[in-house]
């Protein structure tokens, strides 16, 4: 039987290039989702299933199914029927708007993107070794609300308390106009309206 011998030099590299692209492949892992990194995927689950129940936004935005409602009872029934139908487009509205104030306000956007690394640069020495205050090992939620309670007087500065009243406040005010007029029989129930007025020509 042959004797095959291998340098031992080589077979030093190729253990040393193998750790190296573990080691790399495990920095590719580490910026995921805070969300997943806190021990709450349910809460990624939700947003992808938010995604996924999404309404095509050619619907959305049709004009044509844009009608005052006839009474009171009728606009609160369409309101209720809009939020449960377009509730993932509501909320990807929402999410617009904060990205539209975000752009539009340079030092909240630096402010947020501050905190964030810090979150970032935190998550990593912790994966490594657990952060430790007063012999008491902190969970990296602890750490992430720390960095929030210590972040509250900055965002103060920047102003963002107005951009937040101003973000809930332009999304109530488009959220409720677009459900209280958009007609949303005319998608769920096609034809009940012609049956209606047909009625009421009878009658």
């Amino acid at each position: 039987m042959a004797h095959v011998e291998i340098p031992m030099g080589e077979m030093q590299n190729l253990l040393e290039k193998q750790s190296k692209s573990t080691n790399g492949f495990e920095f590719l892992q580490l910026p995921q989702l805070p969300l997943n990194q806190i021990g709450y995927p349910q809460a990624h689950d939700w947003i992808e299933h938010r995604k996924a129940n999404i309404r095509p936004w050619s619907l959305f935005l049709n004009t044509n199914n844009i009608r005052p409602p006839p009474n009171i009872t009728r606009l609160s029934k369409r309101v209720v029927k809009n939020i449960e139908y377009f509730q993932s487009n509501y909320l990807f509205v929402f999410i617009g708007l904060v990205i539209y104030c975000l752009i539009t306000s340079p030092l909240l956007l630096l402010t947020v993107v501050a905190s964030l690394g810090i979150c970032y640069k935190i998550s990593q020495r912790h994966s490594r070794q657990e952060l430790m205050i007063f012999n008491h090992k902190l969970t990296l939620a602890q750490v992430y609300s720390l960095v929030g309670i210590c972040s509250l007087p900055v965002f103060y500065l920047v102003g963002a308390h107005a951009a937040v009243f101003w973000v809930l406040g332009v999304s109530w005010f488009l959220i409720t106009l677009h459900a209280a007029f958009y007609n949303i029989d005319a998608v769920l129930c096609p034809g009940e309206e012609e049956l209606n007025a047909l009625v009421m020509q009878e009658v």
